[in-house]
This record gives C-alpha cells, sequence and structure tokens, in this order.
C-alpha cells in the first residue's frame, strides 16, 4: 500500500483502488469538504503524475472520460482548490508525492488499464439529497426531483416567478460553468423542448454568481444529477427508419408492360425523343409513388 497525507488531505493506493480523502484544514475548499471521500477504482485512471512548482507541487489525477460525472459536469473547468483530483504537495513530501505517482502509474502499466471513454460511470457521482447555494440561488436534489430556490440577489424575473422545480425525467442536460471576469458562473438545467437559453441572470432554470468565483459546491448537485440521468448505452435504440411501402406486382408489372410499349413506339417514330422521355419519366415515378 501506498500513502501520502499533508495538510491538504490523504492519497491511498493498494494497487485495485485510490482513496481520496480531503484535509480538514479550514484552506480546504467547501466544495471537497462537502464531496467527502472518494473512491476511485483503477479502471477509472487514464494517469497521475506529480506537478512541481516553486513552494512544493501538486499530485494531479486525470480518469477516462466517461468514469466519474463531476468530471464530465465539470469538462476540466474546475480550478485547482476546489478539484479533488488535485493534491496540494509542500516542498518537503515532494519526494513521497512523485513515489506515489509512481506507484499508480507502474500499476496502469502491469494491468494494461485502458484509457478510451467509459461508456457507463465507475463512479457514482455524489450522494443524495444534495444542495448547493451561489449567488441568486440554491439548488437542492434528493435524487427524483430538482428545486431551485432564489435568494435576495436573484433578478426580478427570478424573484416573481417564484421557486421552480422539476422531475429528473423533464431534465434533458445539465450545464456547469465557474464565473470568469465578467461574466457569470452557472448552474444550468436543461429541459426538454425548452427553447434557447436566456442570460443566466434571467434563466428560470439556472442558479448563477458573478462575485463566488468558484460557485460553491454547485458543481456536486450538477454530479447529482448527471449521474442519475439516462447515458446512451442505456437509452432505448432508436426505431428502425421507416421504408416505402413494397410496389404490388400489378402495377409493377403493368409500369413495365407500358414502358415496353413506349419503347417499341419510340423505335418506330410515332414517338419524338422528348416526348419518349417525358413519358418514361412520368411511368417510373408512378412506379416509384405506387
Amino acid at each position: 500500500m501506498t500513502e501520502i497525507a499533508v495538510a491538504d488531505g490523504s492519497w491511498t493506493f493498494n494497487g485495485e483502488l485510490l482513496r481520496i480523502i480531503p484535509g480538514s484544514d479550514k484552506s480546504v475548499h467547501e466544495l471537497r469538504k462537502t464531496l467527502g471521500e472518494v473512491v476511485v477504482p483503477l479502471e477509472a485512471i487514464a494517469s497521475v503524475a506529480f506537478e512541481p512548482a516553486r513552494k512544493g507541487g501538486h499530485l494531479r489525477l486525470r480518469l477516462r472520460k466517461g468514469a466519474d460525472p463531476l468530471s464530465d459536469a465539470v469538462a476540466g473547468l474546475l480550478g485547482p482548490p476546489a478539484d479533488p483530483y488535485r493534491l496540494a504537495v509542500p516542498k518537503d513530501r515532494t519526494g513521497a508525492a512523485e513515489y506515489f505517482a509512481d506507484e499508480v502509474r507502474d500499476t496502469l502499466l502491469i494491468h494494461q488499464a485502458p484509457t478510451s471513454a467509459c461508456e457507463d460511470y465507475l463512479l457514482p457521482g455524489p450522494s443524495v439529497p444534495i444542495s448547493a447555494t451561489a449567488g441568486d440561488g440554491t439548488a437542492l436534489f434528493d435524487g427524483e426531483r430538482v428545486r431551485l430556490e432564489w435568494t435576495v440577489f436573484a433578478s426580478s424575473e427570478k424573484e416573481k416567478a417564484g421557486p421552480q422545480e422539476f422531475p429528473l425525467s423533464d431534465v434533458a442536460g445539465v450545464e456547469w460553468t465557474p464565473q470568469s471576469g465578467m461574466g457569470y458562473g452557472s448552474l444550468r438545467f436543461r429541459l426538454k423542448g425548452d427553447g434557447p437559453a436566456l442570460a443566466p441572470q434571467k434563466d428560470l432554470r439556472c442558479v448563477a454568481w458573478s462575485i463566488q468565483r468558484y460557485g460553491g459546491a454547485t458543481a456536486l448537485v450538477a454530479a447529482a444529477v448527471l449521474a442519475r440521468l439516462p447515458r446512451a448505452s442505456e437509452l432505448p435504440p432508436p426505431p428502425p427508419p421507416s421504408l416505402p411501402p413494397p410496389v404490388s406486382d400489378d402495377v409493377h408489372d403493368a409500369v413495365l408492360r407500358r414502358l415496353a410499349e413506349l419503347g417499341e413506339l419510340h423505335r418506330s417514330g410515332v414517338l419524338t425523343d422528348e416526348e419518349f422521355a417525358a413519358a418514361k419519366q412520368a411511368m417510373i415515378r408512378r412506379l416509384q409513388e405506387s
């Protein structure tokens, strides 16, 4: 077993599972504390590396695409303090961090672990019920329904509309975006049949924030919902394309006989080239429409 424990948290690897526990220090981000312990199976790991920096560095774990609903929800946009798959390592523990990364990499090579995208999640995602508040609202999810409640920072449109609630079966997708520059961070739920999205501060399906850089633990709500939406492998197969009805033998034979007659009239000079071409096209259209 290989382990590294620092103020930011501890990582333990036994050859099959990598166990991540956030630290209790006040500098540890709210999202990581809310998420708690994460157990990552070996087959979910794409790579691991130690990234040196002036004051130490970071252990960085990258998961296979489609293995983890949180990673899919944030799409690489979660900043370092909030990222549960990044461990801040002080300068005096860099050697231990490098050794830890080597052990995991060697095990991946020995087991020839796949790195391709996963069809099904290998991590369960955050447990429910779960809620998070950021900016103009609170998002709550109990496993079956999503509810959005507005704070005092909500726009007049949201305040007038009141709390929003919809079943998971109506949700088509989830989008999470961090706050950046002058733009809003947002947690947006796309419902089946929705039209174009409105601005985050006016969208009744969206919690928006402009000050809290990482949106608190809103990414965990996004991941919890995403983990429970059907994936492509779970959806029923699309219906086969509709085929035109078969042409009846009677119609088929009649058209062929008429084409033969037209050909004979054309060869005998009764029909000009243009007349024969037009008549032939009309018969072919009849055959296709029958």
